[in-house]
């Protein structure tokens, strides 16, 4: 196993070899992004997406190996391998990098109800001030380059049928525990339970939750409809996926691999936008042919008045999520 000391002599090794002006760029810089999503997955996309755009800008310069299906972790354990550059890319929930990086301005995408589509999201995420929350992650050690989003998040139920929003008192339901869900679902009403993402099936299967909060893809992709017959349309945000370079390792690149890696990002985004809205809306029928109960929740209203206030707290706590709020309510 690397030391610290040895890590970071390597990971600047690395930075000072590939900023050498006479290497031959015949040899392409192989890099490794990993991320948790299996390949039908709207993150398996982005990083396609993104290794495409890349290749396309200038070809045979940087070899990308994607390691999906949490071949090399889960999306904490990808982030923090980023962050040391024992991996040089990762793919990430958005929620995490706050969890993990201690930058809080990425919790800005899933504030209840703030973003209200794709189209909405695909504005704010190309945006100046989508820019500034990347570009907030230096001080963390990593090079944000793209935000997308991976599915609207809905409610899936094991248990009950839910239609309106006394029907979510109680219930067992799977977060990702970080501060902003537990804020947001305990306003709702529900008992949130944190989980890690691979355990979601089993622990719907066996009742030791009755539900979770969950997109289309995911649905699809980690067979959950198998176990949970009953989802909801409620759209309360976006599950926003970011991909991130190890900051040494891109500050080592030459200034025209630095532009395309940056370019590249941007490029990407809307096709995996595309791809994720088209899965939705079609991944919709493949859930009702598969047995699944689609209900829209009756009362909506009710449940966005829960959750108002968290927007403003969470705006007070930092100025770029403040900015973030503003910005996007002006492109709604």
């Amino acid at each position: 196993m690397l030391t610290r000391r040895q890590l970071i002599v390597s990971t600047g090794a690395m930075a000072a070899t590939l900023a050498m002006p006479h290497v031959s760029r015949a040899a392409p810089i192989k890099m490794r992004l990993a991320h948790a999503a299996n390949e039908i997955h709207p993150g398996h996309i982005a990083a396609v997406e993104f290794k495409k755009a890349l290749e396309a800008l200038v070809p045979g310069a940087i070899d990308i190996t994607i390691f999906p299906n949490r071949q090399l972790g889960e999306d904490k354990q990808n982030l923090e391998s980023a962050m040391a550059g024992t991996n040089e890319l990762c793919g990430c929930s958005g929620v995490l990098f706050p969890l993990v990086t201690g930058r809080q301005a990425l919790d800005a995408y899933q504030l209840p109800f703030l973003i209200k589509d794709y189209d909405h999201f695909a504005k704010i995420a190309m945006s100046d001030i989508g820019q500034k929350v990347l570009d907030d992650l230096a001080p963390a050690g990593l090079v944000g380059l793209q935000t997308t989003d991976i599915g609207q998040r809905h409610f899936l139920s094991a248990t009950k049928v839910v239609k309106s929003v006394p029907d979510f008192a109680g219930l067992k339901t799977r977060i990702l525990p970080v501060p902003l869900h537990k804020a947001i679902w305990e306003g709702v009403g529900v008992s949130p339970v944190g989980m890690p993402y691979g355990e979601v099936y089993g622990a719907l299967e066996t009742k030791v939750i009755d539900a979770v909060e969950i997109n289309v893809s995911s649905m699809l992709g980690e067979n959950l409809w198998e176990v949970g017959k009953n989802f909801t349309l409620t759209g309360h945000y976006p599950w926003h996926n970011v991909i991130a370079m190890n900051k040494a390792v891109f500050d080592g690149l030459p200034e025209e691999l630095q532009k395309a890696v940056r370019e590249a990002g941007r490029t990407s985004v809307a096709p995996t936008l595309e791809y994720t809205k088209n899965q939705d809306l079609t991944g919709r029928d493949e859930l009702k042919a598969k047995g699944v109960q689609i209900h829209n929740l009756e009362n909506l209203a009710e449940m966005q008045a829960k959750v108002a206030p968290i927007v403003e707290t969470w705006s007070a706590k930092d100025p770029l999520i403040a900015e973030f709020v503003t910005a996007a309510r002006g492109m709604a």
